[in-house]
């Protein structure tokens, strides 16, 4: 069956970074275009960060816009999330997802703080 396992996230100071990974299983992985999305406490879920099947192409969240960086390596079933200069609001569960499908992860507690 499908799964996503997010992990990565943590406690880090305000203009710190952390890289997140999504372990992917149960689907072709590098047939599907992937995505980032986060959940702060009292929000919606909202969308971070897309990049296609091949990895050609990236999209992001204005908020997180040269900050944060997705990748995927199709070898290892593995998409990743860069985060460099995190601030307060990014303080969040951060999930992946395929485009394709309806499957979540457990996601990933990141909490910047200091």
């Amino acid at each position: 069956q499908v799964q996503l396992v997010e992990s990565g996230g943590g406690l880090v100071q305000p203009g710190g970074s952390l890289r997140l990974s999504c372990a992917a299983s149960g689907f072709t992985f590098s047939s599907h275009p992937m995505k980032w999305y986060r959940q702060a406490p009292g929000k919606e879920r909202e969308w971070v960060a897309s990049i296609t099947d091949g990895g050609g192409s990236t999209l992001y969240a204005g908020s997180v816009q040269g900050r944060f960086t997705i990748s995927r390596d199709n070898a290892k079933n593995r998409l990743y999330l860069q985060m460099n200069g995190l601030k307060s609001e990014d303080t969040a569960v951060y999930y992946c997802k395929s485009e394709r499908l309806t499957n979540w992860g457990q996601g990933t507690q990141v909490t910047v703080s200091s």
